[in-house]
């Protein structure tokens, strides 16, 4: 992807190239493409977030590794690439969430959280001293406008989506969304899609044991109904990729 001399081009996040590059941006969308595979897709009635587990090592207790996170109640996300800069774009994010609450005695609305993340990621792209989150998010939630689906980039860019991946493979599995995905699609649906989304990267779904994909496997969803952003525990993913 990235040339074997830059010039020195990627020694100061501040500095363009000749091309109008930013070296540093671009390593840091890198590092995104090397995380887990996280999906996105967002229904009729509701949003479902997917994500896969990978531990650096086999000792690690694979229970401790968190893919999808509450940031409100109305709102969660899931993370691809360097989990400590997620840990603190979320923990800006629900610090905002909280203060819009305060102010105005109602819930952020989510294009508003995601501006906010991405105005923080951008300034990480101007400033000497600093370098760009080395990472993505799938923000999902449910607003006045619905439900509500957006990916947010190192570079600061946002864009709201109907199906989205991000991390590894991510390119295939947004090629497979652009196939399967159908206007109308209900929460279950969105579910099936989702977990089918998963298996792209996987290979064939039925390889692995189930008890023992569920152990790797988060998911996220959030109705209308309610419009809370609920985490699945073990037991319900099993049993939605049972019904894969």
């Amino acid at each position: 992807m990235f040339p074997t001399q830059s010039l020195g081009y990627d020694r100061a996040i501040t500095v363009f190239s000749p091309e109008g590059r930013l070296y540093q941006v671009e390593y840091a969308t890198e590092a995104v493409r090397h995380g887990p595979l996280a999906v996105g897709v967002k229904a009729v009635d509701g949003v479902v977030l997917a994500g896969e587990k990978r531990t650096p090592h086999s000792l690690v207790d694979i229970s401790s590794l968190k893919k999808i996170l509450l940031i409100d109640d109305h709102v969660g996300t899931a993370i691809a690439g360097l989990h400590a800069d997620a840990r603190k774009l979320i923990d800006q994010a629900r610090i905002r969430a909280q203060i819009n609450k305060l102010s105005y005695d109602e819930p952020i609305m989510i294009r508003s959280l995601v501006v906010d993340i991405c105005d923080t990621k951008q300034l990480h792209t101007q400033y000497g001293g600093a370098r760009p989150f080395g990472v993505s998010l799938l923000v999902a939630g449910i607003d006045d406008g619905g439900p509500q689906l957006y990916t947010t980039d190192p570079s600061g860019s946002f864009w709201g989506w109907k199906a989205a991946a991000i991390g590894k493979e991510s390119d295939i599995v947004r090629e497979f969304f652009s196939r399967e995905y159908k206007e109308g699609l209900n929460l279950n649906g969105a579910m099936k899609l989702a977990l089918e989304g998963l298996a792209q990267s996987r290979g064939e779904p039925g390889e692995a044991d189930i008890s023992e994909r569920a152990k790797t496997v988060e998911i996220g969803t959030i109705s209308i109904e309610d419009k809370i952003f609920k985490i699945l525990t073990p037991e319900e993913v099993e049993a939605a990729l049972t019904q894969e």
